[in-house]
């Protein structure tokens, strides 16, 4: 474990480096869409405008974050990895964590669940919104808030609910 952690610490700095001294306001921009509006947003739409593979999709998108997020919060509470910010010296993170704890990335994680459902219900999305949640979890490294395994812990959790939200309902 302490080589990955090492490793985790290693790439962690090579990322944040990049924006360590430079305006990091599009690197929020795209942090925060991430953070769960724009999914109830679409849901809703989608149920508006496409009412049946639309209710399909918001009610497995809604089961699905209804399983993820008692998840990801034991996981939180359970494995108490310390942010990047709040651990390493010298480093000031260019945003507020919302919380103590880092591992896994909940915008990670809502975002490649968001992802895997769009890419089931609407296919020609695919490649669009897995590129779009792959960004939004390297954001959350640039901007000093998340070791890149947090980021690989979120995707999986995401990818793991979705495709359990998708057995039970799709």
């Amino acid at each position: 474990m302490n080589l990955f952690a090492r490793a985790d610490t290693q790439l962690f700095y090579w990322f944040f480096n990049i924006t360590k001294r430079r305006n990091c306001a599009p690197v929020r921009w795209v942090s925060k869409t991430g953070d769960g509006h724009l999914y109830l947003l679409l849901g809703i739409v989608l149920w508006a405008f496409e009412p049946d593979r639309g209710s399909l999709f918001l009610y497995t998108a809604l089961l699905a974050y209804a399983m993820e997020l008692p998840v990801y919060l034991v996981l939180k509470k359970y494995v108490k990895r310390l942010r990047p910010c709040d651990l390493l010296l010298n480093l000031k993170a260019h945003i507020s964590p919302s919380d103590k704890f880092s591992l896994p990335s909940g915008h990670t994680a809502a975002a490649f669940l968001m992802a895997s459902l769009v890419a089931e219900f609407y296919p020609g999305f695919t490649l669009l919104v897995y590129a779009w949640a792959s960004v939004i979890g390297l954001s959350r490294v640039l901007l000093g808030v998340h070791y890149p395994g947090d980021i690989l812990a979120g995707a999986g959790l995401g990818l793991t609910i979705s495709a359990l939200s998708l057995h039970v309902l799709a």
